[in-house]
This record gives C-alpha cells, sequence and structure tokens, in this order.
C-alpha cells in the first residue's frame, strides 16, 4: 500500500496515540478507503470512531477541545474532536449517529474490524464490504465515488 505522505504521517500518528485504547477503534470514510487500496482518492481528513471513554481519556491526554454537537442535518456524535497536530487534521467520533434516507436517526458503528499494519503502527479500518455498506448510507457524491474505486478492488 503506498500512501501520500501527509496522510501516511497523519495515520501513523492516530495509531500511535491509539496505541492504549481500551476498546476497539477505525479509521474510515476516505481514509480507510485509501488504506484499502481505493485509487485515485482525495482524502482531506482522517475519520476515527472510538468509544465516548476512549476519546474522553485521549482529549485529555493530547489536548483535544470536545466540540459542540454539530448542527449537520445528517452526522452528529454525543463526542467530537479534532486533533490538528498532524499534516492532515484528524477528526474523533464517538457515538456517531447517521440520519438514513428515512429521516431515522441510527448507530454507525462498525462490526468488523479488520487490523493494518504501518511500519510499527497498527491501525484498524472496516472490511472492505463494510466500508462499502457505509458509503452507501454516507450518499454524498463523493461516497459514491469511493463506492466504484472499492468495487474495482473486490
Amino acid at each position: 500500500m503506498t500512501l501520500p505522505d501527509p496522510l501516511h504521517e497523519t495515520i501513523v500518528a492516530v495509531g500511535s496515540i491509539l496505541a492504549d485504547a481500551r476498546d476497539p477503534w477505525w479509521i474510515i470514510s476516505g481514509a480507510a478507503a485509501a488504506i484499502h487500496g481505493a485509487q485515485p482518492i482525495t482524502v482531506s481528513d482522517v475519520d476515527v470512531m472510538l468509544s465516548i471513554e476512549d476519546a474522553k481519556r485521549l482529549f485529555a491526554r493530547i489536548g483535544i477541545a470536545q466540540e459542540p454537537q454539530s448542527s449537520h442535518p445528517r452526522f452528529r456524535s454525543e463526542v467530537f474532536g479534532r486533533w490538528e497536530a498532524c499534516p492532515l487534521v484528524a477528526e474523533f467520533m464517538a457515538n456517531f449517529v447517521l440520519r438514513d434516507l428515512d429521516g431515522v436517526w441510527r448507530p454507525m458503528l462498525p462490526s468488523t474490524r479488520r487490523a493494518v499494519t504501518i511500519g510499527a503502527i497498527t491501525i484498524f479500518v472496516p472490511e472492505l464490504q463494510e466500508l462499502r455498506r457505509m458509503f452507501q448510507r454516507f450518499g454524498r457524491p463523493k461516497d459514491l465515488t469511493r463506492i466504484k474505486l472499492l468495487d474495482h478492488l473486490s
């Protein structure tokens, strides 16, 4: 797997600060697609899903401020924070919910967890087909494009 330097550096940093997480965590969205090998893909940030407890411990340890509840019409997290100490921003989300196309808010929590080793760091992403289903639920134009990139991998 070849990742652009800013993405590679950010993913390694995220894996490093989450090495002592007590609960499962995942890199999702565009960064996860890139980790799976989707190309060409543009990744502007690294989205991370984790437990509320791990998020609170992490935020306190590395100085991330918990941001107020999002007013986004389709996405929200009980705990959300941005880490800007890397080449790309890492966004941490705990108790992430998505308003599906039927208007109902539902949890978004992967059920699969694939370990990927990058250098000396292990990170986790949803399996390819689950990531594809996540993109379908997100439903934005960029997510539909990412589905096509993932389909070339399977």
